[in-house]
């Protein structure tokens, strides 16, 4: 239920992110696809998101479920709640800054919604999953700069 909790709050601060964008006029009614300056700006730092120690401590302990389980595992509803808030928040750790990049292509891109999920997967179950986050990394920060030099 913790888990749960944590992407249903993630969820509602990114509807309310949408709404924010749209209403300052930086997603496209028609497409709900960010300006060029917003989608720059939201690939680079999401590019450099992925350097960053919080990522990989993020990335780490959302790697493993089970170990993650096994270690910290706690007695009773509540400390099923708190181990489960806690996993969520590293997997949101590691994942938001990505789910937040489906303003770039159009929230309802069903091809960016499949790249985004892919490039999470590979991430969380490749060997070389830092490496792999690092590659996305280099690759969002190259295109939001090319994003915002056009």
């Amino acid at each position: 239920m913790g888990y749960l909790i944590v992407w249903i709050l993630f969820s509602v601060a990114a509807t309310l992110v949408q709404w924010g964008f749209h209403s300052a006029g930086l997603l496209s009614s028609e497409t709900m696809r960010a300006t060029p300056l917003l989608g720059g700006i939201l690939l680079t730092l999401a590019g450099i998101y992925q350097f960053t120690r919080l990522k990989y401590v993020c990335l780490s302990n959302c790697r493993t479920p089970l170990s993650f389980l096994t270690t910290e595992w706690r007695e009773g509803t509540k400390g099923a709640l708190i181990l489960g808030l806690r996993h969520g928040l590293y997997c949101l750790g590691c994942c938001w800054q990505l789910m937040l990049l489906l303003f770039v292509a159009g929230v309802m891109n069903l091809l960016w919604v499949a790249l985004i999920a892919g490039c999470v997967l590979v991430e969380k179950a490749a060997p070389a999953g830092h490496w792999v986050s690092q590659a996305i990394g280099l690759i969002a920060v190259g295109c939001g700069v090319l994003y915002l030099v056009r």
